[in-house]
């Protein structure tokens, strides 16, 4: 066999049978050198425009139709066009079997790195990151997509389109804020979704709500009657799961808009652990394609100037704007989770001291691959950050910490440098740009006024004087009030109690409008 017979494919050029060839060596490799576990791959090639569609539905290859994502469709489409914005190689879904679409535009290299990233590095990830496994379902979300789909468009034809699509711009206003946070509470088999939605509007046409048997309906009964802790507790308050409470609580609301919300808050909740994830899950594949690109040329599967073509692409997704750079705009998570990657195998195979001291665990363990595959199925991006981010990778980005708050102290000043005790706080606060659960608002449903006017209460906690934009919050509030039917109101609070700001919005009469 000459070098030529070896060698995936000369040029540029490929067809399926090139595409078959190159992901059986990539399977070979991520498999057996790597020991990847991953999904079956279903990989599709597909044209520009499609890419766009994929885009404006946030990958899926089956969605409900809504007016949102023919917009960001038109958008993006112009953008593209202008040459103002590129399209990604590929695009990758979590389900079973693993999807990913690649670009027809791509050559033979580029169909080689976006199968080794997206087919195995992506794959392996969405299969063993815990965060997958406690909040995704992968075998059943397309079978739920095509159920959403029929859903929506039978609702469209029965109540009208005007109706559904109100239902759907206040259930997407609401979407950041229909998760729930702790694995207690989720449902994993989606499959079942479609069963227990008929039986679910079944029972509720022909039933009602006793939670409102307890509004008071005469002179007879005052507020002093209802117990306000069982009330809360009736209710299941505090909650900050918005739409679960309206899907479950709103008065007003017809089954079929309650069953909108939970396609909803499903798909919302399905791509929650993506949110978490996003520099480990593009850390991980950039240096699963890494090494698999560089094993194939290693091999002579790979002419050299197809390799070259690797790594010109490869820096350019892995490059990092200086912070004074006018491209900057954060830590790239390619770049950042590369890295890492790159640093944790160099401290589990050729440690020094240093790393002796910080990691002892792994430092010097040998086996990279082990080490690595432990860590990308046991941590999201801050806990990961705050573990294995090492001071020689600190030195490498010249990472410093400013401080900047004038209820302590006048101007800006440096507050973290490279020594031990500024690694340690460089590392913390670099890892809380990534905790969920310090950069997201703390919203809760808190009280509903069933004495009153039914008023719905939320509270926003603020931390570190972080408030809401007040424009935004007025017009979801506004979605929150139509669904709900009644007033609603939202205080912003301090963690002392101290009111910073109060909203409040009246339900509009969307029937008469539209």
């Amino acid at each position: 066999m000459t070098a030529t017979d070896e060698l995936l494919f000369d040029g540029a050029d490929w067809d399926f049978r090139t595409l078959q060839r190159i992901c059986d060596a990539c399977e070979q490799i991520a498999r057996d050198e790597l020991g990847l576990d991953v999904y079956p791959n279903q990989i599709e090639v597909i044209t520009a425009e499609q890419m766009l569609d994929a885009y404006s539905s946030v990958g899926m290859p089956l969605f409900y139709k809504h007016w949102s994502f023919g917009k960001h469709f038109a958008f993006q489409e112009a953008s593209y066009r202008k040459g103002l914005m590129g399209l990604a190689y590929e695009i990758v879904i979590n389900s079973s079997p693993c999807i990913s679409y690649l670009m027809e535009e791509n050559t033979a290299t580029m169909q080689t790195l976006v199968i080794a990233h997206a087919a195995f590095g992506h794959n392996h990830f969405f299969k063993n990151n815990y965060l997958f496994k406690q909040w995704t379902d992968a075998d059943g979300i397309l079978d739920y997509l095509e159920f959403a789909k029929r859903y929506v468009a039978h609702c469209e034809e029965r109540h009208g389109r005007l109706a559904v699509e109100h239902t759907l711009d206040a259930a997407h206003a609401l979407m950041s804020h229909g998760i729930d946070r702790y694995p207690g509470k989720k449902s994993l088999d989606l499959r079942a979704e479609e069963k227990r939605a008929g039986r679910r509007r079944a029972h509720e046409e022909s039933a009602f709500n006793d939670l409102w048997r307890t509004v008071p309906t005469g002179p007879a009964k005052s507020g002093a009657v209802l117990d306000v802790e069982r009330r809360r507790q009736m209710l299941g308050l505090p909650q900050e799961n918005l739409l679960y409470f309206l899907e479950k609580t709103a008065p007003r609301l017809k089954p079929w808009q309650r069953e909108i919300l939970r396609i909803v808050r499903n798909i919302a909740q399905y791509f929650y652990p993506q949110s978490q994830t996003k520099v480990m899950n593009e850390g991980t594949a950039t240096y699963v394609h890494y090494r698999i690109m560089s094993r194939l040329h290693e091999q002579g599967r790979l002419t050299d100037g197809n390799f070259l073509e690797f790594l010109q692409s490869h820096t350019n997704v892995v490059f990092q704007p200086e912070f004074d750079d006018p491209r900057y705009s954060g830590f790239n998570p390619y770049a950042l989770g590369f890295a890492m990657m790159q640093d944790i195998e160099r401290i589990v195979t050729d440690p020094d001291d240093e790393d002796r001291e910080w990691f002892p665990d792994v430092a010097g363990k040998g086996d990279a691959m082990a080490v690595l595959r432990d860590i990308w199925a046991n941590y999201r991006d801050e806990s990961f950050i705050s573990q294995f981010m090492s001071p020689r990778l600190m030195r490498h980005f010249r990472l410093f910490h400013l401080h900047d708050d004038p209820e302590e102290r006048a101007g800006i000043l440096v507050d973290a440098i490279h020594d031990e005790r500024g690694y340690r706080r460089l590392r913390r606060e670099l890892a809380r740009q990534y905790d969920v659960g310090f950069i997201d608002p703390n919203i809760e449903v808190v009280d509903v006024d069933l004495a009153g006017d039914r008023r719905l209460m939320l509270r926003h906690t603020v931390v570190k004087g972080a408030q809401l934009t007040e424009a935004d919050t007025k017009r979801v509030l506004q979605h929150l009030a139509d669904l709900w039917s009644y007033d609603v109101s939202l205080v912003e609070a301090d963690a002392s109690g101290t009111v910073l700001k109060e909203y409040v919005a009246h339900p509009r009469n969307i029937a008469a409008a539209a």
